[in-house]
């Protein structure tokens, strides 16, 4: 779970996580209270960030670390209380039924929590935008409450650190072919303080970061048909023109400049479009699984990056029942 600045909700949600997990991993993303040494002292096996990272970059540390501790199955979820760790249980049982990647939905049968109506209004937006981004049909594509098995962990390579690294790992999962099911979860909205950004700015990062990514995977979708749309414009407003001069003998200079901007533009999106669209194909082409750098490769044991993220040792009063780290070194050497 990522936190940052939790010391009123680490220790319920660690409890709560506890009995449903055989580690409890906590990503303190820069905190300045007592985040660290209650999840510590609750046996939980903290990495911390010395600086904030944000979001994605909590995500990115807890897949990284999941893979050097070859977790078969993992579950994300927020520790400010509004998840409710029971629900662990429900996913992992939909996960063990031969699913790839299970989102805790708030708008299926059987969830439930009161979600503010304009919050409704925003999500529904960029579930929309992550749906065309990534070919899944899911009703919660911002959930935050998910559960991946060995396949997910193992494929998910996040780049970004905000906030639209949930969409980013949907993309993913649909360009890789997982397989998704949904969950009913339970989330409270009457928590003070649980997000630290505006949800209208978080909204429209998310939206543009979606926007991005769609660019990249659908680029003759994305460029192309606006291009075509413009096009088509940009020739109607010529024949316009064209009848306009033929019938008043008078040149139509605004109509003509308009015709000669939409043609240009048009023409420019359908060249990127289809230009874009064949760097995708070679890239897409020229990657070779068997090729790709390992994890060493891709970043330094978490241990040893410098600054950055540092492991923290799980304290003595740890449960023996639960098998959890309790040094850097104990992590497998890949």
């Amino acid at each position: 779970m990522p936190a940052y600045n939790e010391e009123g909700y680490i220790a319920k949600t660690v409890m709560g996580a506890r009995q449903y997990a055989d580690i409890v991993l906590v990503v303190d993303d820069g905190s300045k209270d007592d985040t660290v040494p209650i999840a510590r002292a609750l046996g939980a096996l903290v990495v911390q960030h010395e600086v904030n990272r944000g979001y994605g970059g909590a995500l990115q540390t807890i897949f990284n670390t999941a893979r050097k501790i070859e977790a078969d199955e993992l579950v994300i979820m927020d520790s400010d209380g509004q998840h409710d760790p029971r629900d662990i249980e429900s996913l992992l049982r939909k996960l063990r039924e031969g699913n790839d990647v299970v989102i805790g939905s708030r708008f299926i049968k059987g969830a439930s929590g009161d979600i503010p109506a304009y919050r409704k209004v925003g999500m529904k937006v960029l579930d929309t935008a992550t749906q065309y981004a990534s070919d899944l049909t899911i009703t919660d594509s911002q959930s935050g409450f998910r559960a991946y098995g060995k396949r997910a962990i193992q494929t998910i390579q996040l780049g970004g650190n905000d906030m639209s690294a949930g969409s980013e790992i949907l993309i993913q999962i649909g360009a890789h072919n997982l397989k998704v099911a949904e969950e009913p979860i339970r989330v409270r909205y009457d928590i003070e303080n649980s997000s630290s950004q505006n949800p209208l700015i978080h909204g429209l990062s998310v939206l543009n970061a979606i926007v991005k990514f769609a660019s990249c995977k659908k680029p003759i979708w994305f460029f192309g048909m606006p291009g075509l749309l413009l096009t088509t414009s940009g020739v109607f407003a010529g024949f316009m023109a064209f009848s306009d001069y033929y019938i008043t003998a008078k040149f139509p200079f605004a109509l003509s400049m308009v015709s000669a901007l939409t043609l240009v533009m048009g023409m420019l999106l359908i060249s990127s479009g289809l230009i874009l669209n064949a760097l995708v194909e070679i890239m897409g082409a020229s990657k070779n699984p068997r090729s790709s750098p390992s994890f060493r490769q891709e970043s330094s044991p978490l241990h040893t990056v410098t600054g950055e993220v540092q492991f923290d040792e799980v304290t003595e009063g740890h449960d023996p029942g639960h098998r959890c780290l309790r040094d850097p070194e104990d992590l497998p050497e890949y």
